[in-house]
């Protein structure tokens, strides 16, 4: 579980609950491309462990992230630049469009599969965010199943003031997250900075904390009270809102979900939670 990563700080500060940490305090937590590696190897390698109950993900310093290390992109978007004369760029005329254009999006692809990772991590992940969480911030949080904020935290879907359209979730996440596409226009379009309290308002969060303290702790109380509960119900919660999330059908949700519990209500998990309530004590739960 405590993988030995750069970028990241894992931990497990309770029973079968697991804190991420952003961990570049120093350059505000910008999303490196190494960041984005360690990201997506981080969160698949918690999907399949069954130690993990929920996770928590946070940041250490002064802000949540600062978004996209400008200063290391800066040679990243050159893939993209040239004068397409292909001249000493490989054989077969490499520096044309096409070519530059495929590399591009496969570059971009790969940053896409690092969030999603988040969103299709099979346990619960709950955003505990304070200070700035701007551009790419925006893409983590709304891959996260549940998101808290401190009061002093502000959020911005900066992207166009850089010079291109958000393209590894924000786009694609916040509409459903927010359920107002005029906003959500809005803030796409305008890049403006809103606050913890107008984004509880708008539906990004759940709630508002104090402090970077307490958002934490607040997080971690709720992950611990996730991760006690029957890993089979939780993991099938997260996989048919999931599901229900990215179909449009209710019909098709509800045959989806029934195929699902099928198989899935034939877990000792059903006993052991009404024999746990009936006796008023806690269940106990194998892990997956």
């Amino acid at each position: 579980m405590d993988g030995n990563y750069e970028t990241l700080l894992v931990t497990s500060p309770a029973k079968w609950v697991v804190q991420v940490e952003l961990n570049r305090p120093d350059r505000l937590n910008a999303i490196s491309t190494k960041m984005w590696t360690e990201m997506r190897l981080c969160f698949d390698a918690l999907s399949e462990d069954s130690r993990a109950g929920c996770i928590v993900l946070c940041a250490r310093g002064k802000h949540f992230t600062a978004g996209l290390d400008l200063q290391e992109a800066a040679s990243a978007f050159a893939v993209g630049g040239g004068d397409g004369d292909g001249e000493g760029e490989g054989e077969e005329g490499g520096a044309d469009a096409a070519r530059k254009a495929m590399k591009l999006r496969q570059h971009i692809l790969d940053f896409q599969a690092a969030f999603t990772a988040i969103s299709q991590c099979r346990v619960p992940v709950i955003a505990a965010i304070h200070g700035g969480c701007i551009g790419g911030g925006v893409d983590i949080v709304t891959a996260c199943d549940v998101r808290l904020a401190s009061r002093c935290a502000f959020f911005t879907v900066k992207e166009v003031d850089i010079g291109l359209a958000a393209d590894v979730g924000s786009l694609s996440r916040l509409p459903k997250v927010m359920g107002n596409q005029s906003l959500v226009r809005e803030l796409a379009f305008t890049a403006r900075r809103f606050s913890a309290a107008e984004a509880l308002t708008m539906g990004l969060l759940s709630s508002v904390s104090a402090d970077a303290a307490a958002v934490r702790a607040d997080a971690l109380t709720m992950a611990a009270t996730i991760a006690a509960k029957s890993p089979v119900a939780i993991v099938g919660t997260k996989h048919l809102l999931n599901y229900t999330q990215d179909h449009a059908s209710t019909d098709d949700s509800l045959r989806y979900t029934a195929a699902w519990n099928a198989s899935m209500l034939n877990t000792a998990d059903i006993g052991e939670g009404v024999q746990a309530t009936l006796a008023k004590r806690k269940p106990l739960f194998s892990r997956l």
